[in-house]
């Protein structure tokens, strides 16, 4: 503990930095006990399920205690930092004592509110709303005192003491007490919490009472009617050899990636189709365009062609630039191109956008991409940039891959799939010649795009790409 008056001290919360997270990793601390902080410092960098953020601290003072280490994951709304901001720059008294796992119990009203203010001090775009930070009133305390009043009569009337009943699974209707975490691991599970018996301070249910949910319970033991044959026990599980295995937990990005995919999949019916394509008269404008002054300092690829192809194709077709809306039972046609790219990162896959794609000219759209493309590899990406995508391109081809069968990103209709551009022999003007080849693959949610619309919206792409010039008259 510290002597540090409470006024002094203020709490930085972990801030929702990705629009209804619940929770973020500590990958790095830019600071230590002692430290001297000042407004919009940058303190830590953590990682959501969206990507990897940076987090400024919004006032001045002396860092006096780091509540979680690197590589704790935090819920939203934990404080994970304390700074004494009276001025003072003495080192506390006695060293903090390390922060417990589960997350603490929200501080109390008067730590988290500046001086002469009624509100958290909070940064644009990190702030969570002062609501979030109110405790639920104990739903179990009239239940718990009725118990206790039982237990005390019925020893009194000389029937010894009452036996203590199991918890049991609220079912007056009220909403179950547990943390965002544990509610969207009840429902991946398929757990109703209403049926869960919490084993938490307060009734609060764990995520050990979730799983113990999921156990199946002991059967009752059957009387013997007769001696059965002999049944062999079932082979002993192989245990976990380290020098054999590696076991890489499924975090951050990547577990997003996978239940996002899990999610796609199952929800929208895909359908994929193929084209191949000459793509040679495509790759010498690659080249001629690299000369241009015009794209002086921009990279130019065979992406950048392909995706303004995209783009004049979902011009000519707009109704596969759509949503389905599940709830409405409505076809959202967007009048808006955020395209999107698919970038493997050492975190994982993402899905970063480029806003308003379709209002770009082909010199901006190539800036767009370089800036994407480095973002992402310096793991960079912040969350708003992968939101409210329209249609993706992801480039199987880098990989020496021919094409596949794409997963749609969630809330889309379509992604492309570019695979790799192959010297391969063609029949061009009656002749076999060596020719620049390659394969692309649409997948569709055939819940709003049917096969027609989405026959002609890859065979514009193959079409511009075999003619380029068709860029200037289509677009």
């Amino acid at each position: 503990m510290t002597t540090m008056t409470e006024a002094s001290v203020r709490e930085f919360k972990m801030p929702d930095v990705g629009e209804g997270l619940t929770e973020a990793e500590i990958l790095k601390w830019y600071v230590q006990p002692g430290d001297t902080v000042t407004d919009g410092q940058v303190v830590c960098e953590v990682e959501t399920a969206k990507a990897a953020v940076e987090l400024p601290i919004p006032y001045d003072g002396v860092v006096r205690d780091l509540h979680f280490p690197e590589g704790a994951t935090v819920d939203v709304g934990t404080s994970i930092i304390a700074v004494d901001v009276s001025g003072g720059a003495a080192a506390p008294e006695a060293p903090a004592e390390p922060a417990a796992p589960a997350a603490a119990p929200a501080a109390p009203a008067e730590e988290s509110k500046p001086q002469g203010s009624g509100r958290q001090p909070v940064l644009v775009g990190y702030g969570v709303a002062e609501s979030s930070t109110k405790r639920r009133p104990r739903k179990g305390a009239d239940t718990e005192a009725a118990q206790a009043s039982t237990a005390i009569q019925t020893e009194l009337n000389g029937h010894g003491p009452a036996p203590v009943a199991e918890p049991v699974a609220t079912t007056t209707g009220q909403r179950p007490l547990a943390k965002p975490p544990v509610r969207k691991l009840a429902k991946d599970l398929g757990v109703d919490l209403a049926t869960v018996v919490p084993s938490g301070p307060d009734g609060i249910i764990t995520r050990e009472d979730v799983h113990a949910a999921l156990a199946p319970a002991p059967a009752p033991e059957a009387p013997v009617a007769a001696p059965a044959a002999p049944v062999s026990a079932p082979a002993p599980v192989a245990a976990y050899d380290a020098a054999r295995e590696t076991r890489i937990p499924i975090k951050g990005v990547r577990r997003a990636t996978a239940q996002a995919m899990v999610g796609s999949a199952f929800t929208a019916p895909h359908v994929t189709e193929f084209v191949t394509v000459d793509v040679t008269r495509t790759m010498k404008l690659v080249e001629e365009l690299k000369q241009d002054k015009e794209f002086a300092g921009l990279r130019v690829n065979p992406l950048l062609l392909i995706a303004k192809a995209l783009l004049v194709a979902l011009k000519r077709n707009p109704e596969i630039n759509a949503s389905w809306d599940e709830a409405a039972q409505e076809i959202v046609v967007k009048h808006y191109v955020n395209l999107g790219i698919a970038a493997a990162t050492p975190r994982g896959l993402i899905v970063p956008n480029i806003k308003d794609a379709h209002a770009k000219t082909l010199p901006q759209l190539a800036e767009s991409l370089g800036e994407l493309v480095s973002t992402a590899r310096e793991g960079k990406t912040s969350p708003g940039a992968m939101q409210g995508g329209t249609v993706t391109i992801t480039n199987v081809g880098v990989f020496g891959v021919d094409t596949g069968t794409p997963i749609l990103n969630p809330g889309e209709s379509a992604i492309l799939a570019v695979g790799a551009i192959k010297l391969q022999p063609w029949v061009h003007k009656g002749k076999v010649k060596p020719r620049q080849v390659t394969t692309l693959a649409l997948s569709f949610d055939h819940r709003l795009v049917d096969g027609e619309l989405g026959s002609k919206v890859l065979a514009d792409v193959a079409a511009i790409l075999e003619q380029p010039k068709r860029l200037i008259s289509w677009a």
